[in-house]
């Protein structure tokens, strides 16, 4: 288990998902503290949000903002306080800023306090800033708008990885709330609403339900 978890921690983040073994759960449980915002978004108001043209037009030229406890306990689908390496899901901040309809995405990373080993449980410091890693999508794309947006699927597209899932945004176009996972079922609006129960995580060993809080929630100016 212990050689197979340093696989998992050295793997890219693309390749994370296919990573664990018959003991492993990615999420690891709900993890420590609430995370994840109040804000769900959708909803009616004076905003056009009804295509997935719209809502990229909106956040055309802008940068969201999730920090504090706008982030949830278990981004991606992977609890914040489990060591996956390069991997690892421990956020301070993350600001994606839209241009083009590509998304530039910005990751403070907090600093994981934890054992040695490799996928040992420890402590995501979301206050203490370790590392900035970048990415700019291939291509992102939002579709099955239902009820003004307060439901989309969601697939962002970069070099070596996907992150795919369901948002919304709220009537005034200032909360954008994102469940994303690298590689999962039961995510999409068909399922059910941004936060629903019901997904299942993708690993080697089989489907894996998650149990944790995926929603990140983005602040608009």
């Amino acid at each position: 288990m212990k050689k197979l978890l340093t696989m998992c921690a050295l793997a890219a983040v693309g390749g994370l998902v296919a990573c664990g073994g018959g003991n492993m759960n990615p999420d690891g449980g709900t993890g420590g503290g609430s995370g994840g915002g109040t804000a769900s978004g959708g909803g009616t108001g004076t905003n056009d949000f009804s295509t997935s043209a719209r809502i990229l037009a909106h956040l055309e030229g802008k940068t969201m903002v999730m920090q504090g406890d706008d982030i949830p306990t278990s981004p991606n689908g992977f609890n914040e306080n489990i060591d996956f390496g390069a991997s690892t899901q421990c956020y301070q901040k993350v600001s994606i800023s839209t241009l083009a309809s590509q998304f530039t995405v910005t990751s403070d990373l907090g600093t994981l306090n934890k054992m040695p080993d490799a996928g040992a449980v420890g402590m995501c410091d979301r206050t203490t800033k370790a590392n900035t890693v970048m990415f700019t999508s291939m291509s992102v794309l939002i579709e099955n708008v239902a009820n003004n947006g307060e439901c989309f699927d969601i697939t962002s597209t970069y070099n070596g990885f996907k992150q795919e899932g369901r948002g919304s945004i709220s009537a005034d176009g200032k909360t954008v709330t994102l469940e994303l996972y690298f590689a999962a079922t039961g995510h999409r609006c068909a399922d059910g609403a941004v936060g629903a129960t019901g997904v299942q995580l993708a690993t080697q060993a089989g489907p894996v339900a998650f149990t944790g809080n995926a929603k990140q929630v983005y602040r608009l100016p």
